[in-house]
């Protein structure tokens, strides 16, 4: 079979678990072959499909990741390592990078915090955005901090942590996407069944984390500085209420589905 009939193929097959079903096969025939998608479809249709194509297509198939089955996921301006246990970057959380360039404009950050970073994916995102400023990302998760060092650049340090505890230095920009997901809501089978659970959940109503975080922010805030935290769907009220409680000024802002998918906090 050529790899334009084994796309078609796997294409049609996929879209029974998933709503990408045609883009999750050009990524799994590109990861088959060596190559950059782009390359494939270019100049690579023609060839005969490669035979460990079929074993990709059934993992996902069985739901798994596709970031997970190729070991790398873009985001924002970059492309990160990713595997389990840590959290597939989603376009979603570019919303965030967003809000900090229209917060700063054409001045940069200086000092980065990245509170959850996973694989590393917003502090990596936002200082590829500003070469030069420097980082630290914290997660309470060793496996998460094992693929974000695989990502790390020399201006960056990460390191295990619960949230804000124990950080003494102040920060122009704070970034985080912590779990908001309810203890019982019921996620995609690829998510709920690969993901970190620690990354998702965040109790009855997907605020627990928040609430941990809103005390801590305002010590770690420099002068003028700002935090862009992500929130879930229909939690900006009861978001925004746990961070104005500490006296933060709260704007929102829209992902591409246009819901409101980011706090962007300022003292």
């Amino acid at each position: 079979m050529k790899v334009r009939e084994a796309l078609a193929d796997a294409a049609a097959r996929l879209a029974a678990v998933s709503d990408t079903a045609r883009l999750d096969a050009e990524l799994l025939m590109a990861h088959a072959l060596g190559v950059e998608r782009e390359a494939m479809l270019l100049g690579r249709l023609g060839e005969k499909a490669p035979d460990g194509f079929e074993a990709l297509v059934e993992r996902r198939l069985a739901h798994e990741p596709v970031a997970y089955i190729t070991g790398r996921r873009a985001f924002w301006t970059i492309e990160l390592q990713v595997g389990p246990g840590a959290l597939v970057p989603r376009p979603d959380s570019e919303t965030l990078i967003e809000a900090a360039i229209t917060y700063f404009g054409d001045r940069s950050p200086r000092r980065i915090l990245d509170l959850g970073t996973g694989p590393g994916t917003l502090l990596l995102a936002a200082l590829d955005q500003w070469p030069e400023a420097t980082g630290l990302g914290v997660d309470a998760s060793e496996g998460a901090l094992a693929w974000a060092r695989r990502n790390t650049i020399s201006r960056a340090d990460f390191r295990l942590g619960h949230w804000g505890e124990g950080l003494d230095e102040r920060f122009d920009l704070i970034l985080c996407n912590p779990p908001y997901v309810e203890t019982d809501a019921a996620l995609p089978a690829d998510v709920a069944n690969y993901e970190p659970a620690s990354a998702l959940y965040a109790g009855a109503d997907g605020l627990d984390d928040y609430r941990v975080l809103a005390p801590q922010l305002g010590p770690l805030l420099a002068s003028g500085g700002v935090a862009c935290i992500e929130i879930g769907a229909g939690q900006v009220f009861s978001a925004s209420a746990l961070f104005a409680a500490e006296g933060f000024t709260i704007e929102s802002r829209s992902d591409l589905r246009g819901i409101a998918r980011c706090l962007v906090l300022t003292c």
